[in-house]
């Protein structure tokens, strides 16, 4: 019997091949010839996608420019975004890696640093027992308690923190940058090309109705959610080779 705790989770039904979807998707993204000479250009379009959608999934305005970040959500989103693009993802990543608390604290801080008035709040989670159990389960898996596939590890990532629901504000924000880490960390996207979160917020409903089947822990809807989250990484991969293709010219 296998001591991984996630290990079951590739034999709920469809897992494993959309795992394997969403890997070939994101790897095709980076042997675009522009990904491979010029990946700095790309991921920080492709950070800002994220940012952007990322702020409408948790009802954010989606009418912001690069330098009018009026909506509080938004401006929070597209901190988070820029904080892991171009050449601040290896920072970013070795945080991760080596104090995953801390990169969530910090993801928090620059997401909800314009939600909450009491700034002695940010990057603080609530102080509920069961709160700091579970990221402390989390922070056991990131840095090397599961060898499931990396799009598998960021969908239950992603999963617990939306459940978790950790800090005060900004939770979903949080929860998705936490995914990105996941798949830089891991070499699934280590330049962070791909963008999940257009497909998540297109399909916001189903988004927010998976998240929540999520949290009952049943086996079924926690393999609907890691399928769907497979699903939008395969969609985020042709979006980052739509992004290399326009930066081509």
């Amino acid at each position: 019997m296998s001591d991984d705790p996630l290990a079951p989770l590739l034999d709920l039904p469809r897992v494993r091949k959309a795992s394997e979807r969403a890997r070939d998707a994101v790897s095709a993204a980076h042997r675009h010839p522009i990904n491979m000479r010029q990946w700095d250009k790309t991921s920080r379009e492709a950070s800002w996608r994220a940012g952007r959608s990322s702020a409408a999934i948790d009802g954010g305005t989606t009418d912001i420019g690069r330098d009018d970040l009026g909506d509080p959500v938004a401006a929070g989103a597209v901190r988070v975004a820029q904080s892991l693009d171009g050449e601040s993802i290896d920072s970013a990543v070795a945080v991760f890696r080596r104090a995953p608390a801390q990169a969530l604290a910090r993801l928090h801080t620059l997401a909800a640093a314009d939600l909450v008035d009491d700034t002695d709040l940010l990057g603080r989670p609530r102080s509920e027992p069961h709160i700091a159990q579970r990221l402390d389960f989390l922070g056991q898996l990131i840095v090397g308690g599961t060898s499931v596939p990396a799009p598998v590890l960021a969908a239950v990532v992603h999963g617990e923190l939306l459940t978790l629901a950790p800090f005060t504000e900004a939770n979903g924000v949080v929860a998705r940058a936490a995914s990105r880490l996941v798949s830089a960390s891991t070499g699934l996207d280590p330049h962070l090309l791909g963008v999940p979160e257009v497909t998540w917020l297109k399909r916001v409903g189903r988004y927010h109705e998976l998240a929540a089947a999520f949290a009952t822990g049943e086996a079924g809807p926690v393999g609907e959610w890691i399928v769907f989250c497979c699903e939008a990484m395969t969609a985020g991969g042709a979006e980052a080779t739509a992004i290399a293709d326009a930066a081509r010219g």
